[in-house]
């Protein structure tokens, strides 16, 4: 079970890496450890902040960026 909440909490972080601003996606991204933080055993955990930060650093296509940050 803790293997597909892993899975999730992953795919969750690349939704939100393809939807969201860099500062929303960061925010995005400590409140899924946080609650990850509670479920997932240690190994898992430190498996998805070492996920995280890899996604944290990667940069998205400027194209991307701006739409993301055109008014709607």
């Amino acid at each position: 079970m803790n293997a597909q909440i892993l899975q999730a909490c992953k795919e969750l972080i690349d939704d939100a890496k393809m939807g969201c601003a860099d500062l929303v996606f960061k925010e995005i991204c400590l409140e899924i450890l946080s609650r990850a933080r509670q479920v997932l055993t240690e190994k898992q955990f430190k498996q998805l902040v070492t996920y995280a930060s890899v996604k944290m650093k990667e940069k998205i296509p400027f194209e991307l960026q701006q739409e993301l940050m055109a008014p709607r």
